[in-house]
């Protein structure tokens, strides 16, 4: 059974306050999207296996640890997902990275797929999907379904921003994928988004709003 982990940590709340704000700029938000995935990328790598490995210091011969077990693999929802990868390299950098574009349909807020590229072995390994935000929750159900198509199950959805409508959508859905939440917001708006937000996440980090 998976579980929901609603972050806590005074660094992540500083930080999510700053990109709701509306004056910050597009250089700032994307930093700062890429530093809160590293503290949620540390937070969901809490659980991963580790084997004894023999070194030796300056000083003596000792018994070490090293991650042991299956390789990882960093899958963002195009496009606003491209900013939170950054932030896991820089803890996981043998990584491999693969992609999934989703797009929603603005009459239907349902998500439409137009691209997904993923590692050769992608079955073999432990996944991380990421996105800023999870509105309705479709992109990342629809992505996870991907992914299980190919052999996945051993899954984490790391996002920033949730609505609980999209949070029940995705836990009903993937009842067996950990979930980690920077901030669970109060609901979506008539036109789908979360509120209070923070607006357009991919047109915030790419700057095209």
């Amino acid at each position: 059974m998976g579980t929901v982990t609603i972050m806590d940590h005074p660094l992540i709340q500083h930080k999510i306050s700053l990109i709701r704000n509306k004056k910050t700029g597009t250089r700032d938000f994307r930093a700062i999207i890429s530093e809160i995935a590293m503290l949620e990328c540390y937070e969901s790598t809490r659980d991963l296996v580790l084997e004894d490995v023999d070194i030796e210091t300056p000083i003596c011969k000792t018994t070490g640890k090293r991650l042991a077990g299956k390789k990882l693999a960093i899958i963002p929802i195009l496009r606003a997902g491209l900013g939170m990868v950054e932030g896991l390299e820089k803890l996981i950098p043998s990584a491999k990275v693969g992609h999934i574009g989703m797009y929603r349909d603005p009459a239907t807020l349902k998500p439409v797929e137009y691209y997904c590229k993923l590692p050769a072995d992608i079955d073999k390994r432990d996944v991380f999907v990421v996105d800023p935000m999870c509105a309705t929750g479709g992109s990342a159900i629809d992505a996870i379904n991907a992914l299980k198509e190919h052999g996945c199950n051993n899954i984490r959805f790391l996002c920033i921003i949730a609505a609980p409508e999209g949070l029940k959508a995705l836990q009903e859905a993937h009842p067996d994928v950990d979930i980690i939440v920077g901030a669970l917001d109060e609901k979506l708006n008539d036109h789908g988004y979360i509120v209070p937000g923070l607006g357009d996440a991919g047109d915030r980090i790419f700057g095209t709003k």
